[in-house]
């Protein structure tokens, strides 16, 4: 099931989520929970730079959501997930995407395609910090949690720089001849980056958890920093997109070569 669908005005609605009870539902992963359930209580690891805080399991209500789409030929069916023995871990990474959703679904509402990406891409990185400042406080593995703390020095200046760009460049009061395209490019690529992460972050080790979540979390950012390029003219943002690209997909192939010597 899309995480987005197409609103008749202009924008895209969000699916899935459940803000009441912050639970993010898809039926990819319901196999995922199942098997954190069955997982030990406490990760119990020693870093020789920090005591990350003691991983335990919690309860979560049982939340039911109906998702609908303004044209669909009829409503969708309503949906429930059991989350019971949702991990502290996997939780703080569910509500932090729940708010970044929230913060990118406002860009990508935008007609400009340089204030989308700005306003996109400005909660694509805080939700990145918040991910990264969870893999401080849960993971152990000396390599990934350098990792975050490299991830949050460096967001932290593109954040300031993109708040201060969007203070003077308000979004455009009309569609743009490419404000469908866009929107649109952007809905499948958060498609693809939601259904990734929400994989990546079901893992029950906290370090793995990080590394799987953030590595879709990137290639989301550069697929976002790639429509930026088709669609913006701003010399400012194409550069930082540019930025985004370069930086990322460094990190990306770091990620993957830590997965795969770790057995993910």
């Amino acid at each position: 099931m899309p995480f987005f669908t197409l609103n008749s005005n202009k924008g895209y609605t969000i699916k899935i989520i459940n803000h009441s009870r912050l639970a993010l539902l898809s039926a990819s992963i319901s196999a995922a929970l199942l098997i954190s359930a069955c997982q030990p209580a406490n990760e119990e690891a020693a870093n020789e730079n920090a005591a990350p805080a003691t991983e335990e399991a919690i309860v979560t209500d049982t939340a039911t959501n109906t998702a609908t789409s303004p044209h669909a030929n009829h409503d969708m069916a309503a949906m429930s997930t059991d989350t019971e023995h949702m991990s502290v871990t996997h939780k703080a990474y569910n509500d932090s995407m729940v708010k970044m959703h929230d913060a990118m679904m406002i860009g990508m509402n935008y007609n400009d395609p340089d204030a989308a990406f700005a306003q996109g891409m400005l909660g694509h990185h805080v939700g990145a910090v918040e991910m990264a400042e969870i893999q401080l406080k849960y993971g152990t593995d000396k390599e990934m949690r350098q990792l975050a703390q490299e991830i949050i020095d460096a967001q932290q200046s593109e954040i300031e720089q993109m708040q201060n760009w969007l203070a003077s460049h308000p979004d455009a009061a009309e569609a743009t001849p490419d404000t469908k395209a866009m929107q649109q490019a952007y809905a499948d690529g958060m498609d693809a980056m939601h259904d990734e992460m929400m994989a990546g972050i079901a893992d029950p080790k906290p370090d793995m958890a990080f590394a799987r979540g953030m590595l879709s979390h990137h290639k989301g950012a550069v697929d976002m920093a790639e429509v930026e390029l088709k669609y913006g003219k701003d010399t400012e943002m194409r550069e930082l997109a540019q930025a985004v690209i370069d930086a990322q997909q460094a990190e990306i192939e770091q990620m993957q070569n830590w997965i795969a010597k770790n057995g993910g």
